[in-house]
């Protein structure tokens, strides 16, 4: 479902005091929404999923996010308030976005990333927190190494 209410709220000392969403969903020219995708509209600017963009199933969009042209979100991946990602970024299965960040023209989020900075276009990225896929691969084979020594 599209268009629902953002998860906008301000703190009170008496509880959560909701913050109407009177913004838009924009869904441009030639864009795939995939079954149980749930796309929030803005705050006050409007939510836009850009021309030529393909998302999966069961992917979050938060209120205000701007999606550029081409975009490819796949399955149970999130994109958190006011985040943009700009033309051709792709955000692979379960990767998350952060709010208020940037995910680069081009760049991919790997599988399972925690994206908690602005990613430069053209980055490949992958683990939690976000890093460049050379830096995370040589973690990931340090942290083997590690494991197997007795």
């Amino acid at each position: 479902m599209s268009g629902q209410d953002g998860f906008g709220f301000a703190i009170d000392p008496a509880g959560h005091v909701k913050v109407p969403q009177l913004g838009r969903v924009v869904i441009e020219d030639n864009v795939e929404i995939g079954a149980n995708t749930c796309i929030d509209r803005g705050a006050g600017p409007d939510t836009v999923i850009g021309a030529g963009t393909w998302i999966d199933n069961l992917v979050q969009i938060g209120h205000n996010v701007k999606i550029g042209r081409g975009c490819v979100l796949i399955a149970q991946s999130g994109v958190a308030g006011s985040s943009v990602l700009e033309d051709y970024a792709v955000v692979a299965a379960q990767g998350g976005v952060a709010g208020h960040l940037t995910v680069g023209m081009g760049a991919q989020v790997g599988a399972q990333a925690g994206v908690m900075r602005d990613v430069p276009a053209g980055e490949k990225v992958l683990g939690s927190p976000a890093m460049p896929v050379k830096d995370a691969m040589r973690q990931f084979a340090t942290l083997r190494k590690l494991a197997s020594k007795d």
